[in-house]
């Protein structure tokens, strides 16, 4: 699937997994300790500030500044590798990580002006700051802009919101928040969405403990309570209330859906691996199980799926290289299969090592439980069909 320089990276990436984050799953889980120094480990490891800094340096010849998308490991497949190699062991220390660079930092990129960019993206992107993406409300669901609640009123020098966010990735611990906010002027709502940066710290701003999961278990996930926080005019991404912040924010969500497919790949990987290998040790009635045709559909499915989630990676890989990107509903087909096939294929594993795979001590019970949440964040199964079928039917009017 990797050309050499890949397989090169991949080989260093594994290691790193191996020596540094495998020995830390169990600490993780339990939440004995956090994953952010583990993050910076990694990212002075593979000198990741040093790219990233390049990344901006490279730019400032450009009209518009720094970088618009997030500059991690210089090429989609390496950044591709990254997610696939850590997923294999720790699908929720991934998501922590793609929270911050992916949807925080991304959507600072996308959205900030030259000076916000360098400000809040460049030290998110070198591990300095930690990020939180803060969309998802209490009550809103899978309509997060139509039920959208927290409100931004514009005062002299700046904005006041109001409101509260739940289910954010790293909130508990963020250094730098992406807050989404309706404008309101006199009382009176103003239908365009627009995105602020707030620090932590700021007058008003509380976040909640970490929230008890099913899964992902590594990744702090909490509330974050915004009573009047008093933001600068320049902490407006883009500093201007023309348009909205809406597609923008789609935007995010494009990325973060087609972002999670190595996710599933790590997953869908270790668990083959794992379940191969213990089909042929495990006897019952005098052979190994994986002599059994039951065994044997269970392994070739868990293939079937993974050969169709490789190649919809690499067709990912090839569009951004060219300068493109998937389709709105392609990226949501991409998120739907996977993330189903994920699900599919760590359960299939747990079931296919009986009691042994039900114990923690055997790692398909984590990742089975970490896969769920793919079905789940960056819009459910069930809004992916819909995006699916709506983006369909207006092209075929």
């Amino acid at each position: 699937m990797w050309n050499e320089q890949e397989e090169m990276v991949r080989t260093m990436v594994r290691r790193w997994v191996t020596e540094k984050l495998a020995p830390r799953t169990a600490a993780l889980e339990q939440g004995e300790i956090l994953p952010y120094d583990l993050m910076r480990d990694f990212a002075k490891t593979f000198g990741i500030a040093d790219i990233v800094k390049g990344g901006f340096e490279g730019s400032k010849q450009k009209s518009d500044g720094p970088p618009k998308e997030p500059v991690l490991m210089g090429d989609p497949a390496l950044t591709a590798i990254l997610g696939i190699e850590i997923s294999r062991e720790n699908p929720g220390f991934m998501l922590a990580m793609g929270a911050s660079l992916g949807l925080t930092a991304g959507a600072i990129l996308r959205k900030g002006t030259a000076q916000q960019r360098k400000r809040w993206g460049l030290p998110i992107l070198t591990f300095e700051k930690i990020g939180a993406w803060a969309m998802t409300e209490p009550g809103a669901g899978s309509d997060a802009f139509g039920s959208m609640r927290t409100t931004a009123r514009p005062v002299d020098g700046g904005y006041v919101l109001s409101g509260s966010k739940t289910f954010i990735t790293n909130a508990p611990y963020a250094d730098t928040f992406v807050v989404y906010a309706k404008l309101v002027r006199e009382g009176v709502e103003v239908r365009p969405m627009h995105s602020f940066v707030v620090e932590r710290g700021a007058a008003g701003l509380r976040t909640g403990p970490p929230m008890r999961k099913m899964g992902m278990h590594s990744s702090p996930t909490g509330e974050i309570f915004l009573d009047d926080v008093r933001v600068p005019a320049d902490q407006l991404l883009g500093e201007s209330e023309e348009g909205t912040a809406r597609k923008d924010a789609k935007d995010v969500f494009h990325g973060e859906r087609t972002g999670l497919v190595p996710m599933c790949i790590g997953i869908a990987e270790r668990c083959l691996e794992d379940s191969v290998r213990y089909a042929k040790e495990r006897v019952q009635f005098g052979k190994p199980i994986a002599e059994y045709q039951l065994i044997q559909e269970k392994i070739a499915r868990m293939y079937m799926h993974l050969v169709n989630m490789q190649n919809l990676v690499r067709r990912q890989i090839e569009l951004q290289r060219s300068g493109g990107r998937m389709s709105d509903a392609e990226a949501s087909a991409c998120k739907l299969y996977c993330a189903r096939a994920a699900t599919e294929i760590g359960l299939e594993a747990v079931q296919l090592m009986g009691g042994n795979g039900y114990m923690q001590e055997y790692h398909v019970e984590q990742l089975a439980r970490d896969a769920k949440l793919l079905q789940i964040g960056g819009g459910t199964d069930e809004i992916q069909i819909l995006t699916i079928a709506r983006e369909l039917l207006k092209e075929a009017r």
